[in-house]
């Protein structure tokens, strides 16, 4: 289908509009945002995961060539009319040590920033800052999770007398009967490796105060409404004088969604020094500076009867919160507490979670967030179960799958609809399971070296962090509505308005699918505005797969509303009833007499002349909408991976992947198997290649992309990806989120197909990543 035709456009693989302009070389990222007058910030960071900061001298600094300024902590400290935020206290006893762009007194992680210099390029605001000198005095370090934990640890603060941040615990009643009166029990302890996002565009903010006292911010940002909102409260300045804008923004992965110390400092500094001011990351500072994710140790236990129906769960996790809570650190741990169950009718259900301060990098928002943490084990655990049982993993799955719907779960919720059943079908029609073991059979009879194992996981989610009235219950700081405004102009096209702020998800491109759809018009007469709190005042932005569940939905009923309104001005210019007239494809026509008909555009002028209207009508065909969803989305899925496993070097490769997902209906084919494809891609590292790791002092030891492996297209094979549906009832669209499906189902998968490569050696556990060197100790430990 072509972009000038005006129907069909939902479910059809329309191409990415936004992508002719990034592969030209035409976007506008931060750093290409060149200012007159521009001062270049570089942040001096603490090489110490753990000092008291005795003094800071700027005095060389300030003297070297081109500097313009330079602060410390103690320098910026009225600067700060409060700490920086944490939107998410999940408990009223909840510790937060305060947290300030710059450290005052002491530093708590290694990349802890201490000063800052400011000069007219970013090179010499470098060599400036290798001249500040700061005086530490180093103090005992809490690094290892499983250590911090522990009563008499070295504290993450000076002001701590444990690590322990929180504990919350959710818990039906008869846990701890329906575990002593099971025929089987299963335990077992999963760690999961700490990890560094790494969007292709690092960080970035300018900052440029305005004449009239306002001050135009740009950033690198997934969330520029709640930015704005949450640096105006942090420096005491009026909301309404600052303007937060992102640009073409080169992925987040979560990563983005926070409001980090950068954002405020190029802020304070452009206000004192009345000049912009521009912070770029570099890729090794990324590394300490911008948030990491995961990092869990977790004890999960299934209770069952021995015929396979589990009975009961209990997870107890223990979370990294680093050095310091950011936005939603607190929450990320929570964000799966619900999901503990799977997809799987579970009555008896205990999650309890303690956040722990560590001397590392702080934790927030990673791809998934809490949801990969709960489906890894779950899925782990299943296959513990299986085995333990002497049953078939995938019966064991189908015999615990809720299969009717509505469904309301043991951790209180309610899933409006899926089809797992339906998904592990579908899968296995795919998979060809017969010839799988029959190869895996005669490797084994062999002894080849390389060996071949498969793995599955049967997932569900739950996403679009929504509705506002469950969030507050739970503590957040903000709701989980969306908002958007269709505008008819007059002269025949069309603005979206939307308050959801894409990253890479091609929001123009199908949100001008379902406008276009909608209304009546070509796509190309559609115009898509996000991303800038001046041009879509309202919005809560991007992140937790929740711009289609709710920022889709909002775009929807604003455009019934447009429509509405046209209706009216037809029928009143018609001299009909509104319930005379049919509307389809733009146009309205009278019912039973189809050559009195009135195209919408033509509407959209007579509401912009406002000759003609309705009495007590405003001009102008436009219309906002508020969408607050009633339920959480809730996507679901069964995926299958194959591994070859050299068994006499540890090397696991995949060699084959198969994803079938149920995400409701699909606005563009194209776009969703591209979230898969990424997201699949994550999941996958996690499984087998990427882990940050600190040394006994709270030194990175993957500092950068040579020790810190990320996998290219060459280490992942051609995914084969399938669909069923079950539309969501709650949705306009009977849409779901479909962003972090396979990081969610991916990591489990890979691991259960390692393990099941190497059960007949008597492995039984691999932990995540499943390096060379984990692998290869994994089969001597079983001999």
């Amino acid at each position: 289908m072509t972009a000038t035709e005006t129907t069909g456009f939902v479910g059809t693989p329309v191409l990415r509009r936004e992508d002719g302009p990034l592969l030209k070389g035409k976007g506008t990222f931060v750093d290409n945002i060149q200012l007159p007058g521009t001062a270049h910030a570089v942040v001096v960071r603490s090489p110490y995961a753990h000092a008291r900061i005795r003094s800071v001298d700027l005095t060389e600094a300030r003297a070297a060539e081109g500097v313009v300024a330079a602060f410390s902590g103690a320098d910026l400290r009225d600067d700060w009319k409060a700490p920086m935020p944490c939107a998410w206290p999940v408990t009223p006893e909840m510790k937060n040590p305060e947290h300030f762009p710059l450290a005052v007194s002491e530093a708590c992680y290694q990349g802890d920033g201490v000063a800052v210099v400011l000069a007219t390029t970013r090179a010499l605001a470098k060599d400036a800052a290798e001249l500040v000198v700061v005086d530490y005095e180093p103090l005992p370090v809490a690094v290892d999770l499983a250590e911090a934990v522990k009563d008499g640890s070295p504290t993450a603060h000076e002001s701590l007398e444990s690590n322990i941040s929180y504990v919350w615990k959710l818990e039906t009643d008869a846990v701890d009967a329906a575990f002593a009166a099971a025929d089987t029990t299963v335990k077992r302890r999963y760690v999961q490796p700490r990890l560094i996002p790494n969007a292709m565009e690092l960080r970035g903010v300018v900052a440029r105060p305005e004449p009239n006292g306002d001050v135009t911010l740009w950033s690198s940002t997934q969330i520029p409404h709640i930015l704005k909102a949450m640096s105006a409260a942090t420096l005491g300045m009026s909301e309404a004088k600052l303007r937060v804008i992102a640009p073409d923004v080169g992925g987040g992965f979560g990563s983005k969604a926070d409001v980090y110390a950068e954002d405020l400092l190029v802020l304070a500094l452009a206000r004192r020094l009345g000049r912009p001011v521009k912070w770029i990351e570099e890729r090794s500072e990324g590394y300490v500076a911008t948030i990491h994710g995961r990092d869990f140790i977790t004890e999960m236990e299934f209770a069952a009867t021995k015929d396979g129906t589990i009975t009961a769960v209990r997870a107890n996790v223990t979370a990294a919160m680093g050095a310091y809570l950011q936005l939603i650190t607190p929450g990320i741990p929570l964000l799966g507490a619900w999901l503990y169950a799977g997809p799987y009718k579970i009555p008896n259900y205990s999650f309890t979670c303690t956040g722990v301060f560590t001397n590392t990098t702080p934790t927030d928002a990673y791809r998934g967030a809490g949801r990969p943490e709960a489906t890894y084990v779950i899925e782990r655990t299943m296959d513990a179960l299986a085995a333990e049982l002497g049953m078939d993993r995938l019966e064991l799955r189908r015999k615990n799958f809720i299969t009717e719907f509505p469904a309301t779960i043991a951790s209180g919720l309610t899933i409006d609809s899926g089809d797992y059943v339906g998904a592990l079908d579908k899968l296995l029609e795919d998979f060809d399971l017969d010839a799988f073991h029959k190869e895996q059979a005669a490797r084994r009879a062999s002894g080849d070296v390389k060996q071949l194992g498969v793995g599955f996981s049967t997932y569900t989610e739950m996403c679009g962090i929504a509705p506002s009235r469950i969030l507050g219950a739970i503590g957040f700081g903000a709701g989980g509505w969306e908002s958007s405004t269709v505008r008819c102009l007059p002269t025949g096209s069309v603005q979206v308005v939307t308050g959801t702020s894409p990253h890479g998800q091609g929001h123009e491109t199908a949100w001008a699918q379902m406008a276009a759809d909608l209304l009546g018009y070509a796509m190309e007469e559609i115009e898509v505005v996000h991303g800038d709190t001046a041009m879509a005042p309202y919005g809560l932005d991007t992140y937790g797969s929740r711009s289609l569940p709710v920022g889709g939905a909002a775009l929807h009923l604003a455009g019934q509303r447009v429509i509405e309104k046209a209706r009216q001005i037809v029928a009143h210019t018609l001299e009909v009833s509104g319930d005379d007239l049919d509307f389809a494809g733009g146009l309205f026509s009278v019912k039973g007499s189809p050559d009195r008909a009135m195209h919408i555009k033509e509407v959209a002028w007579l509401a912009f002349a406002a000759h003609n209207l309705p009495e007590g009508m405003d001009p102008y065909l436009e219309a906002t909408a508020v969408y607050d969803a009633s339920n959480f989305s809730w996507p679901g899925g069964a995926h299958a991976a194959v591994v070859e496993v050299d068994t006499e070097t540890g090397d696991a490769r995949l060699v084959r992947y198969v994803a079938i997902d149920e995400i409701g209906t699909v606005v563009n084919p194209m776009i969703v198997d591209g979230q898969v494809h990424g997201g699949l891609a994550q999941g996958i590292a996690t499984a087998l290649y990427e882990e940050a790791s600190y040394d006994e002092d709270g030194n990175l030891q993957t500092a950068n992309l040579v020790t810190y492996l990320v996998p290219s297209a060459a280490e992942l094979p051609s995914f084969e990806l399938g669909r069923v549906s079950a539309p969501s009832p709650l949705h306009p669209l009977g849409a779901k989120g479909v962003g972090e499906t396979g990081t969610i189902a991916a990591a489990p998968a890979v691991i259960n197909a390692v393990v099941d490569a190497l059960s007949h050696l008597g492995v039984t556990d691999v932990q995540m990543p499943a390096t060379p060197e984990r692998v290869w100790r994994a089969i001597q430990e079983a001999k």
